[in-house]
């Protein structure tokens, strides 16, 4: 028994290499062998640079099985030792709210730019006692339409997500709010040049606005209610 104990400390440091440990540094110490998630302390010896361990303590700390015929020695490894991968260190959680996409927040600031130019239009009409006429809103009513698209292709986070429904309630906001004002003047309702301003559905939409614009300067979702 006492020359198979002389021949367990004949293991070389690739088969050590091998397992995921790493080399000792100072001669005759115990240190922390991990196999395939395994782990246990084992003397290890270095010589001329090169570490060795005693082949028992390694066929023990990784469920192993030792048999010696003649001048052979055969480590045998048990199934789960042999196949079970080292368990992985968790990654950090994926945060929940990642923040906006930037293809998603280019989008949006341009539909959002569109919308204040078409809201600028029709408050000026109002304002200065201009005819308020489907030809001079509907070139903005048809690029809003258009980047409105575009910002749905560009969702992939679930900030683009929730953003995007409240972008497309703020674009409902504007054309009901055209709506109103080309349909009081198709049945010649007067319209008081400040009338936008005691108006509840404009309040809403430059509410809204606010919203989003500082949710962009943010990059994070924050729902304030503005444009529910």
């Amino acid at each position: 028994m006492q020359g198979k104990r002389s021949i367990s400390w004949l293991v070389i440091a690739l088969f050590l290499i091998m397992c995921g440990t790493v080399s000792a540094q100072d001669t005759n110490q115990n240190k922390t062998l991990i196999i395939s998630g395994q782990s246990g302390n084992v003397p290890v010896i270095q010589v001329n640079g090169r570490s060795y361990v005693d082949l028992e303590a390694l066929a023990r700390v990784s469920n192993a099985s030792l048999s010696f015929a003649g001048n052979q020695i055969v480590l045998s490894l048990s199934g789960a030792s042999a196949s079970t991968p080292a368990t992985p260190i968790a990654a950090p959680a994926q945060a929940s709210n990642p923040g906006f996409s930037k293809s998603f927040l280019n989008a949006g600031i341009e539909e959002a730019a569109t919308l204040r130019e078409w809201h600028t239009a029709l408050a000026s009409a109002i304002q200065n006692g201009y005819p308020v006429t489907s030809d001079a809103l509907l070139p903005y009513r048809a690029q809003a339409t258009t980047n409105l698209r575009l910002v749905s292709t560009a969702v992939s986070t679930d900030s683009d997500r929730k953003a995007y429904q409240l972008l497309s309630n703020e674009f409902q906001n504007m054309v009901k709010l055209t709506d109103k004002y080309l349909a009081a003047r198709a049945n010649l309702t007067y319209i008081s040049p400040d009338a936008l301003q005691n108006d509840s559905l404009n309040q809403r939409f430059v509410a809204c606005g606010h919203s989003l614009g500082a949710m962009a300067a943010s990059g994070q979702f924050v729902d304030d209610g503005s444009c529910n």
